[in-house]
């Protein structure tokens, strides 16, 4: 099998008003947000001219998006082949929580951690998320 994990390719964590925190992490630390929070883009060290993205996300410490998980955040994976990965991982026991979603910058899963942590697994299509994106944070 391909590589598991390849990258962190977001954090997602709850507050109690996300414009708010947005606007305070863009004063205060330059960061260049949007309506989810700010891109940041960074190349390959195995091929560096191909783009990554880390997403950093303010929530709404409402959110149903961490489901079951009522931890205050969760980690988004960059994976190379999220087919393959899941089917390893059924196989190894780990909680699957939904089918893979299929879109148009890739594919996403969640699975549950042993310390009841929702994660996100997604195998990106950079180029079309490269698109997409507004709140960038350069480095």
């Amino acid at each position: 099998m391909q590589k598991r994990v390849t990258g962190i390719g977001g954090v997602f964590f709850k507050v109690k008003d996300p414009s708010k925190t947005k606007a305070w992490y863009q004063e205060h630390l330059g960061l260049q947000t949007d309506a989810y929070g700010s891109t940041f883009e960074w190349r390959s060290s195995e091929n560096p001219q191909q783009k990554g993205f880390t997403q950093w996300s303010p929530m709404k410490d409402d959110t149903e998006y961490f489901k079951p998980s009522e931890k205050e955040f969760m980690i988004n994976y960059r994976v190379e082949n999220l087919v393959a990965l899941v089917k390893e991982l059924k196989a190894e026991g780990v909680t699957i929580l939904d089918e893979i979603e299929d879109t148009e910058y890739g594919k996403f899963v969640h699975i549950l951690d042993p310390d009841g942590h929702s994660i996100e697994l997604w195998q990106p299509v950079d180029e079309v998320y490269d698109e997409m994106v507004e709140g960038r944070t350069k480095t």
